[in-house]
């Protein structure tokens, strides 16, 4: 018996034609041509074979590419075809880091080419610049720092913990079952973050994992808009033409999305009375940008990708390492019967205690940052501190995932799972790094404003499973990080459950 028996994957016969197989054919040629360039650090090796190479690493690709980093001291630059417009400076560097996200901040805005490629997010933070940015910051900061903000996300964390993610556990340990648990933060983040921006819960977590199509689509939307980043813009737009391949699965998600979006606004503008919670984020939205319904729309799926995709990826990421690392699970349960010894009740607001718990999050965020790359290119030529020189031509990639891999920057012992880095020897607390060597929540004035939201979610959620649950990888399932601009799993994380012996309860 399986979970997976319950859900709803529509079956969709395709044939190819001729625009498909001449699409296919130009891509590869595009593809070859990229790999070309890339592989320049082998020189030892026949084009031929370095395109061999590569094709028999694209499974694990971002450790492939780590590798190219680390022969080549972090940063290598790499020469597209004239015809690809690929021409592209990848760097690890940690003063690259700063100098492009903080002291030289206003030289990299996003730019016309990122909102070309970021097009969904039409004019939400994520894409905006210039005083458009300054709105959606300043509206941003001002709604989360609302006094009752913080009660209104733990009230909506604890809700859905007890009432969907605790239920489905329940089920999947009596029945001895295996569980995509990647697929269950998925759904649980989606449900939490219509709750906080919507005000409406389409309940995707649950007994009868019900199909909804929302939640389905932003997986497309992020691995089309990975291989924009390495295909030229005619090439989206013919595909875009012919409505096949990435370009097609975006154009669908992204109905499927503003579907959704429009529906929650419409009802919540029928119905202005209603107020579920003492503090509405939607209310407060919508008062923000009264009568600018586009404007609103690309801020709440703006901010919905961020939370939503971040945080699970992370969450999975998190549970991997503990099932590979069973003493780190042992000090953390020890960490979490303590406290409860010595509160007797579960209080949200005693989270900073579990400094263990929090120290393994960020060694989780350090080797699988959600966001595994950051693209930028400068405004007017630019000199990096690395030496490099770069102009509006060029796009430079901030590769966070070979940041974490880097001994240079971690030290000798960088790809070992150790929570006990981020605590201080003295006093045992949380050891601060700079965002530029950890830029898992981006760095400078665009450091992410919901830090502090996500490390909530995540311990309320850590903790609880595993102060319940033993969670156990099984066996034979691969786990590597999928193509994309999100770090997921591209196999998900199939686990079995089984109940803890604790006799406390939370």
């Amino acid at each position: 018996m399986s979970l997976y028996s319950l859900y709803c994957i529509p079956l969709v016969q395709f044939k190819m034609g001729l625009v498909e197989y001449l699409t296919i054919f130009f891509s590869v040629v595009i593809f070859l041509s990229f790999i070309t360039f890339l592989l320049k650090p082998y020189k030892k090796f026949h084009v031929l074979g370095m395109i061999s190479t590569v094709l028999a690493n694209m499974h694990r690709f971002h450790d492939f590419s780590t590798s190219i980093l680390i022969r080549n001291g972090g940063t290598y630059v790499l020469k597209g075809p004239w015809f690809a417009n690929m021409d592209m400076l990848i760097t690890t560097e940690p003063s690259n880091i700063h100098h492009i996200l903080s002291k030289n901040f206003s030289n990299y805005p996003k730019g016309d080419k990122f909102r070309k490629m970021f097009d969904i997010f039409g004019d939400g933070i994520f894409n905006a610049d210039g005083h458009l940015w300054e709105i959606h910051r300043k509206t941003t900061l001002s709604l989360l720092k609302h006094p009752n903000f913080q009660s209104v996300l733990e009230t909506i964390v604890w809700n859905k913990v007890e009432t969907g993610l605790l239920p489905v556990f329940e089920f999947v340990s009596k029945h001895e079952m295996e569980v995509d648990l990647q697929e269950i933060f998925q759904r649980f983040t989606f449900d939490t973050m219509c709750m906080l921006l919507l005000d409406y819960d389409l309940q995707s977590l649950s007994l009868e994992f019900p199909c909804i199509p929302c939640e389905k689509a932003m997986p497309d939307v992020e691995e089309a808009i990975l291989y924009r980043h390495f295909f030229p813009p005619s090439l989206w737009r013919l595909q875009q033409i012919l409505r096949i391949g990435n370009e097609k699965k975006l154009s669908d998600a992204w109905k499927t999305i503003d579907q959704f979006v429009y529906e929650c606004l419409a009802r919540k503008q029928n119905d202005e009375n209603e107020m579920k919670l003492t503090f509405g984020l939607l209310e407060s939205l919508m008062r923000e940008f009264k009568g600018q319904t586009k404007f609103l729309r690309d801020s709440i799926v703006s901010l919905m990708g961020a939370g939503r995709e971040t945080t699970s990826t992370t969450l999975s990421w998190f549970f991997y390492l503990i099932s590979q690392n069973p003493t780190v699970e042992d000090k953390i349960r020890q960490e979490i019967h303590t406290y409860l010894e010595a509160n007797q009740k579960w209080k949200s607001k005693h989270l900073d205690q579990l400094v263990y718990l929090h120290g393994a999050l960020c060694e989780t965020l350090r080797l699988y940052p959600p966001i595994p790359f950051n693209h930028k290119s400068p405004l007017h030529p630019d000199i990096l501190p690395s030496g490099h020189q770069v102009n509006p031509n060029t796009k430079i990639i901030l590769n966070f995932y070979a940041m974490g891999r880097m001994k240079k920057i971690w030290g000798e012992d960088c790809k070992e799972f150790k929570p006990e880095r981020w605590i201080s020897k003295e006093g045992g607390g949380i050891k601060h790094q700079p965002s530029y060597k950890f830029p898992a929540f981006n760095a400078g004035p665009r450091a992410c404003l919901g830090k502090d939201m996500s490390f909530t979610q995540m311990k309320i959620v850590a903790a609880k499973i595993i102060f319940h649950y033993h969670i156990e990888l099984v066996k034979g399932h691969p786990v590597f990080p999928t193509d994309s601009i999100i770090l997921q799993m591209k196999h998900g994380l199939k686990v079995r459950l089984t109940k803890t012996s604790s006799e406390v309860k939370i």
